[in-house]
């Protein structure tokens, strides 16, 4: 004799069930069930049986795994697509809940550039501001505008972080100064320091809003007891912090942000702009992940930055994810002809069903506490899910999010 949880109105009943009946009701497959029987499915190939709900909407918890160390408040990553992810949508991701990964269409500079931008979309004490000097012109932080989107600038009397503040430049000191006026130097424009809120170093996060609530100043400085700027703290990254609770953060609080590079030797230099820029995670662009290339880069990277984590592939088999799992991968992306661009299996012959690939890379990849993340063929929600379902920790979407308004794509 078995038993059966039914709903009944409001309440919930056991109903026993006759053994002869079981057979009767397992009217579908196990997962491992329908993928040993066939030789390859598409996300459109099968569906999920409807279960029994006991919970409600805001109880799901969809902390996922992007890498070995990296945990995502959402299981979504932005495809390393220049029509995809640039800043404004790694930015828009991360904000979410998610990740996006800078494409590497563009030079190693204009790439760092990219990374630079999410990192700097600050939530929480700012530790390494932009900072500029007395001799400073305006036209440098018109400058500086273009390049990291912000003009509340502490000017130090070096120029630099952990010099003495001396005052700050906002766009209320700029904003309507004419032409002419550009080669103006920062110490005649700028509100001085006897004129700022100020709050010591070792202040929390809290205090630092109290202050800035009560100041209704838009930036407020961190000094040591030797006036020196530590760190700075923005108005609109504490708004940031309340209307986005979820945000995938580091241990800074900053936004987290991945990038994308190849597997050829001059890969490493652009590396080290990334890295220097602050990325996160670094995956490997590759339609085919398991080759030598591959393997020799891992172990470079690994040896050279041994905390940083790095995602690899597509790889579609147990075989392909053993090598970079060996090498140390610390996550895998799967797939491989099934993207909205990809022609992998059409001019290569090669390649593998998406959901096929997904269940078996993602079952072997688990005993080595690997996670997955599916990447190609997400043409619609649904397919998200069953993605999940078979084992994917994650998926990667691009054309899906192309259309979205954070897309970097040109618009006529």
């Amino acid at each position: 004799m078995s038993k059966e949880i039914v709903p009944n109105g409001n309440d919930v009943r056991d109903v026993s069930i006759d053994e002869d009946e079981i057979e009767d009701l397992n009217d579908g497959l196990t997962a491992a069930e329908l993928f040993e029987d066939v030789e390859g499915l598409t996300y459109n190939d099968f569906l999920i049986l409807p279960g029994f709900i006991d919970f409600t909407a805001d109880e799901v918890n969809l902390t996922s795994k992007l890498t070995r160390k990296i945990c995502l408040s959402a299981p979504f990553v932005s495809s390393p697509m220049d029509t995809v992810t640039e800043s404004e949508m790694a930015i828009s991701m991360a904000l979410c809940g998610g990740i996006g990964i800078i494409h590497h269409n563009c030079t190693p500079e204009f790439q760092a550039t990219e990374v630079n931008k999410v990192k700097k979309y600050k939530h929480g004490f700012i530790r390494d501001p932009y900072v500029l000097g007395p001799n400073h012109k305006v036209s440098d932080v018109f400058v500086a505008k273009k390049a990291h989107g912000f003009t509340g600038i502490p000017i130090t009397e070096n120029a630099r972080l952990g010099g003495r503040l001396i005052g700050i430049v906002t766009s209320r000191d700029i904003d309507f100064m004419k032409d002419g006026l550009m080669d103006c130097p920062l110490s005649q424009v700028m509100t001085k320091l006897g004129d700022l809120v100020v709050a010591p170093a070792g202040i929390g996060l809290a205090g630092a809003n109290e202050i800035l609530q009560k100041s209704k100043k838009g930036k407020l400085p961190i000094v040591n007891d030797k006036g020196e700027l530590v760190a700075l703290i923005a108005r609109t990254d504490l708004k940031k912090s309340r209307n986005y609770p979820h945000a995938s953060k580091d241990a800074n609080k900053q936004l987290l942000v991945g990038a994308a590079i190849g597997t050829r030797p001059d890969d490493m230099n652009r590396l080290d702009l990334l890295v220097h820029a602050g990325i996160d995670v670094v995956v490997l662009d590759s339609s085919q992940g398991n080759s030598v290339f591959q393997i020799d880069i891992i172990r470079r990277i690994k040896q050279k930055y041994p905390k940083l984590e790095i995602v690899a592939g597509n790889v579609v088999t147990a075989a392909q994810a053993k090598n970079l799992i060996r090498a140390g991968a610390d996550a895998l992306r799967v797939g491989m002809g099934s993207g909205s661009i990809c022609i992998t299996q059409e001019v290569m012959a090669v390649g593998r069903p998406q959901g096929t690939a997904v269940y078996k890379v993602a079952k072997y990849a688990r005993k080595y506490g690997v996670p997955v993340i599916a990447d190609g063929g997400i043409q619609n929600v649904g397919h998200i899910i069953k993605a999940l379902a078979i084992g994917a920790s994650t998926v990667m979407m691009g054309s899906l999010l192309e259309i979205g308004r954070a897309s970097c794509r040109e618009r006529v």
